[in-house]
């Protein structure tokens, strides 16, 4: 087995069927033993078969999807877990179709599936601190692409797009977020729910981080419509190429994404590059993975509603 990584081959034979993902799933998610999903207790839980536990106290019956990303799905356990290593795995992430086939289900199914792990993704992770470097990006059509009808005629650039704002710690992790506008305030009340004081941030020069530099940051900007990209220490080229990996998940593996669950693929990408980045083991990463799926139920009522 690699030192870093392991092959579809090898994790397969690590977790070769249902009964094998539930033991592991257990195991990771109860590593003191069962908890009842309702009142967290494990001093009056009887085992029953087939994975089944009864919690004697609150007369509930529950299994290790119950709670999680998996509560009600018919998808047998180990495709759930081909489909985490597949996600943090896939540089640019997998399509729905992609993984209908790889696991032999609908692509209804294989889309619900990918929405649900996506919700895993998202979450606070903590604030950022030292160097952090802030950009925005737009995703959306392009006004030159669309059919005539749907076309806003307002001008290019960013009109019929969605903004996303992204923060990323210098040699550590990243969060990104939609925005409903970029605007001074709304950017920068992002900048402090996510960023420690006294942190130094990067960023272009748009207006609305002016005021940044004083007693609770330091701030340096480079002048990106003057041809400037770098000056020593500054640049925001960092959160930049997030937002290559971001555009190219969408042109290469996704294609369309609604402004509904464009979210969704924002946390995906950066959880890629937090607990799933390529310098942890494999088996690390899926853990991280395992590990976020608790209280992270996404019915599909909610999700299409």
């Amino acid at each position: 087995m690699s030192q870093s990584t392991i092959s579809t081959f090898e994790l397969f034979a690590l977790i070769p069927d249902a009964e094998t993902a539930r033991l592991y799933l257990e195991a990771r998610l109860w590593p003191n033993g069962t908890v009842c999903p309702t009142c967290s207790g494990q001093d009056r839980i009887t085992a029953r078969k087939g994975g089944f536990y009864r919690c004697n106290k609150c007369k509930v019956d529950y299994t290790v999807r119950t709670g999680t990303i998996f509560e009600r799905s018919h998808v047998p356990l180990h495709k759930w877990v081909y489909a985490m290593y597949l996600v943090v795995t896939a540089r640019k992430g997998i399509s729905s179709l992609q993984l209908a086939k790889e696991i032999g289900i609908t692509q209804k199914s294989a889309w619900f599936m990918l929405q649900r792990l996506r919700e895993a993704c998202g979450g606070r992770t903590g604030k950022l601190s030292g160097i952090v470097e802030i950009d925005e990006c737009f995703v959306g059509g392009k006004e030159g692409n669309k059919h005539e009808c749907k076309k806003l005629n307002m001008g290019r650039g960013a009109v019929g797009k969605k903004a996303v704002m992204g923060l990323r710690e210098r040699g550590g992790r990243t969060i990104a977020m939609t925005v409903e506008r970029t605007d001074k305030e709304t950017l920068q009340n992002a900048i402090y729910d996510n960023v420690e004081t006294g942190s130094a941030l990067m960023t272009d020069e748009a207006t609305a981080y002016t005021g940044l530099n004083g007693v609770f940051f330091k701030h340096d900007t480079v002048n990106h419509l003057g041809g400037e990209y770098a000056r020593g220490p500054v640049s925001t080229n960092g959160i930049e190429s997030v937002w290559a990996v971001l555009k190219r998940s969408i042109y290469g593996t996704w294609h369309q994404v609604s402004v509904k669950h464009l979210d969704r693929y924002v946390s995906e990408v950066s959880f890629r590059l937090n607990a799933g980045a390529v310098a942890n083991h494999t088996l690390t990463r899926l853990e991280s993975f395992v590990d976020a799926v608790d209280g992270k139920r996404l019915t599909y009522a909610r999700l299409t509603a």
